[in-house]
């Protein structure tokens, strides 16, 4: 038996359909390719790895993970930082893959496996892609030697697993993609069948879940950047607390669960729906200054990340507007002299960041603070 999705209330399914107005108008957005949308599916995919990873403890900036997406060592990430964030792409990157698979797609302890041996492959010791030998625990962040949560016994994960890979195929199929979403993450990370990582492999699956109902593609869908909040960390644990209880008990009211991950994805459709708003004013700016400079179009590829408060690489610059190493160091040395991007860092450290003659009027809404609404106030 696993826990089981909870019946909703007219708050819930109002909620339900103010998230799929919001994804209404990113598919209306997103319909006629863009230029800049390649970077910035890019960016809201470092800021899910950078949300899921900095739950666990490897905290690494938005800009380090992108550098290591396109392999570039990272400025600021040390190895062990960087070889879980580099796990946790090809995981991400495999998914995103998994959104697009024909009909012939099915769920399967075998994927489960090996979604868990991408994520944890460098550390061949902890069994990665096998179901844990003995006993795990989610210990109290209070005091590591209380047992928050105590998972089932190993020999009941095979069964549990086998029972949750068959709910996926046809489990709950008329139920909303992010009950079931939801209710993927709730009973995986109970089930905790790895002896590590089973808190990224459940946040990875809801993604899956989604990215397979055809809700969003996989980067605009993610709740990860929002549960890698430090105050919604907090609330994370405290619901799964509430909800999984203090050893598995699939009988609990699941409610609590389902209401928290609607608000996370409410705010983070919020946050989404800005970030390509956001995207589209400072894109159009920028074409039209350089238009006005007479520098060519392709130096929007490098600005675009300074203007959105992040960092610029050459080598980025150069693979992004399809450059040889020559003619991108030459429009990065321009743009420096102009003032509108700034350097630091030496040799294979050097970036650089929005210059101080980089117009004001291109980066003001960006730093603009604006309130997320909670959809149950």
């Amino acid at each position: 038996m696993l826990y089981s999705s909870p019946l909703l209330g007219e708050t819930d399914l109002r909620i339900l359909a103010e998230i799929e107005e919001m994804r209404d108008r990113l598919r209306l957005h997103l319909r006629t390719s863009r230029r800049w949308e390649g970077q910035l599916r890019r960016n809201l995919t470092a800021r899910a790895i950078a949300g899921s990873n900095t739950i666990e403890g490897y905290a690494a900036s938005v800009s380090d993970v992108e550098d290591i997406m396109v392999g570039e060592a990272p400025i600021d990430a040390n190895e062990t930082v960087t070889a879980e964030i580099d796990g946790y792409r090809q995981a991400m990157t495999y998914i995103q893959r998994l959104a697009e698979a024909g009909d012939d797609f099915a769920y399967s302890k075998g994927l489960l496996n090996a979604l868990h041996f991408m994520m944890q492959g460098h550390h061949l010791l902890k069994r990665p892609g096998w179901w844990r030998s003995g006993p795990v625990y989610v210990t109290s962040a209070e005091d590591p030697t209380i047992a928050a949560y105590t998972a089932p016994g190993a020999e009941q994960v095979p069964a549990l697993t086998g029972e949750l890979v068959g709910w996926l195929n046809e489990g709950d199929l008329e139920a909303p993609g992010l009950v079931r979403a939801s209710m993927a993450h709730l009973n995986l990370v109970a089930i905790h069948p790895w002896s590590d990582g089973n808190g990224r492999m459940s946040r990875a699956l809801h993604t899956l879940v989604l990215a397979r109902e055809g809700i969003m593609a996989p980067e605009f869908s993610s709740i990860e950047e929002w549960l890698g909040r430090a105050r919604n960390t907090y609330r994370y644990y405290d619901v799964l607390a509430e909800v999984g209880g203090p050893v598995w008990t699939p009988e609990r009211d699941t409610l609590p669960w389902v209401r928290f991950c609607l608000r996370a994805h409410h705010q983070q459709a919020q946050t989404v729906e800005r970030q390509v708003q956001t995207t589209r004013e400072v894109w159009s700016a920028l074409d039209e200054a350089l238009e006005q400079r007479g520098w060519p179009d392709r130096m929007l590829y490098g600005l675009y990340p300074a203007a959105m408060g992040n960092r610029v690489r050459r080598a980025t610059y150069q693979t992004d507007a399809g450059l040889s190493e020559q003619q991108a160091q030459r429009d990065i040395r321009e743009l420096v002299r102009a003032g509108w991007l700034l350097a630091k860092g030496e040799a294979q450290g050097r970036y650089y960041t929005a210059g101080p003659d980089l117009p004001e009027e291109i980066t003001r809404g960006v730093r603009e603070p604006r309130p997320l609404r909670d959809p149950f106030a």
